[in-house]
């Protein structure tokens, strides 16, 4: 698997790309596969993903496909942000590592057009301790950590609400901020932080709010949250993750993609690598 960690490497390896394929192209050209659906032997998927849970899943995924002749070529990241250019500007065939109203707050905000080719999992999003190790010996004035992009920053706020700690303005729905919070009695401090640095300062607050793939990459697990998000709740619906493609493309290889992420294969492969800490949704 190919790590890319900032920009700078990602612009790096796309001029790599163009000089071996020969233009903007890169990843439909490798592709070898028409406009109408029908695919070619020896097809080749760049498809970019976060390292856990959706590298490790995509990996699973790699002999099914090979058995159909499509070869699955996986690039890591590790933000929200590039693995969505890169797919906006053909540098990816499809990608997989959010949700749709993710996606669709990205589409409004970049003016990019992707869509969901297949749904796949649910990751429930948890409070997990820091300094102080149960909700109920919650302090006045206590620090909790949360995702500051903004559907993660609501659903956070939800989670939060959901245990009796605050209250949000009903209004404010998908799209609450820390201003929608019309009741605070216990005056939490919210530290409005990027998903990925959260785990790695746990020890500087009383609570984090994780996402559940930084959970696992950070060697929580579900077992570890004080409090989650239920499978069967809304959030379980809402936020489902899925494999994200452009809007108007038919291929073969990506309908067989999605095929197999949805696989008893791999439904058994997430059940029993992460323990409820994934959640798969087909």
């Amino acid at each position: 698997m190919k790590k890319f960690f900032t920009p700078f490497l990602i612009l790096l390896s796309g001029l790599v790309l163009l000089a071996g394929c020969g233009g903007g192209q890169q990843a439909t050209d490798n592709n070898k596969e028409g406009a109408t659906g029908e695919a070619d032997t020896n097809v080749t998927l760049i498809v970019g993903a976060s390292p856990t849970p959706h590298a490790e899943i995509l990996e699973e995924v790699k002999p099914l496909l090979a058995e159909q002749g499509i070869t699955l070529d996986v690039t890591e990241f590790t933000d929200y942000v590039i693995p969505n250019q890169a797919l906006d500007s053909k540098d990816l065939d499809a990608n997989f590592f959010q949700h749709k109203p993710y996606m669709d707050k990205f589409n409004e905000e970049h003016g990019t057009k992707l869509v969901a080719e297949a749904i796949t999992h649910f990751e429930p999003l948890g409070i997990y301790p820091g300094k102080t190790k149960s909700l109920e010996d919650l302090e006045n004035g206590a620090h909790i950590s949360i995702p500051n992009d903004p559907t993660n920053e609501a659903r956070a706020l939800q989670l939060l609400q959901a245990q009796g700690l605050i209250t949000i303005n009903e209004d404010a729905g998908l799209n609450a901020t820390t201003s929608d919070v019309v009741g605070n009695p216990k005056n939490i401090v919210f530290r409005e932080l990027e998903a990925a640095t959260i785990p790695r300062m746990i020890d500087e607050v009383d609570y984090a709010v994780i996402n559940g793939n930084y959970a696992i990459d950070a060697g929580f697990t579900i077992a570890d949250a004080l409090a989650t998000e239920s499978a069967d709740s809304l959030a379980a619906e809402t936020y489902a993750n899925i494999l994200a493609v452009r809007e108007g493309e038919d291929r073969d290889a990506v309908k067989k993609l999605a095929a197999a992420l949805n696989s008893p294969e791999i439904k058994k492969f997430i059940e029993e690598k992460y323990e409820g800490s994934v959640v798969p949704l087909f």
